[in-house]
């Protein structure tokens, strides 16, 4: 099955979400669902529903507790289903991580053989952190990373930078997309002021081209 266009195909956040939530439930019954929420980092109201969602297929149960409180228990059939959802997320995240590096490689290794040494990443999260790996395995420098409006000198030893500008003034030959938010709107910002052969975009990313569809780093993804 096709990811839909400008979506990578990630692990799914909502089981990493709903493991995540088990393991706190498993580790302390002392939790209320502001506590959940708070712990997971997610809204009050996905949290309650998350945990409806629990309770109607048995994963977890809930009693009583003085000052109208709720204590919540992960059943046997919970535990379980912990297990089965971290191993199943661990999976899918190393085959994800397998799958991006490899493409980011390839695409690196193809500009340091016509010549490109400096680049830049547009984005700065974990597929970032990925195309940093590639590209030093490409023997290539990542000297900025693109990321407007983060309120960071540096990530992972790279300057930040607010736009493609100021990447260029750092020497980067070659831009790198790594940005999962929305990446055809980076890729289309980019390929103003860049040609195709500037710009590097994992198929992953199912961006698409500019120019009558020509490729943007010398990579397909072919369809499943």
């Amino acid at each position: 099955m096709n990811t839909p266009a400008g979506k990578p195909a990630e692990p799914s956040q909502d089981a990493a979400t709903m493991a995540a939530l088990l393991d706190a439930i498993g580790a302390s019954d002392e939790h209320t669902q502001r506590s959940l929420a708070g712990r997971l980092d997610i809204a009050l109201g996905l949290a309650n529903a998350l945990l409806k969602r629990c309770v109607s297929k048995g994963l977890v149960k809930i009693q009583a507790a003085p000052a109208r409180r709720y204590a919540y228990y992960l059943t046997p059939k919970g535990f379980a289903e912990k297990s089965r959802l971290v191993a199943e997320y661990l999976s899918v995240s190393l085959s994800f991580f397998r799958r991006a590096r490899g493409q980011y490689e390839e695409a690196f290794t193809k500009a340091a053989s016509r010549g490109v040494r400096k680049v830049a990443i547009a984005g700065a999260g974990e597929l970032a952190e990925i195309a940093l790996l590639s590209a030093s395995a490409a023997g290539l420098s990542v000297v900025a990373v693109i990321a407007p409006g983060r309120n960071v000198a540096d990530f992972h030893g790279r300057p930040v930078c607010a736009d493609l500008r100021a990447a260029l003034k750092l020497g980067a030959e070659l831009v790198a997309i790594a940005d999962t938010a929305a990446p055809q709107t980076v890729y289309d910002a980019m390929a103003k002021d860049l040609p195709p052969g500037q710009l590097v975009v994992p198929p992953l990313l199912h961006v698409t081209p500019k120019a009558g569809g020509r490729d943007t780093d010398g990579t397909k993804e072919r369809a499943a």
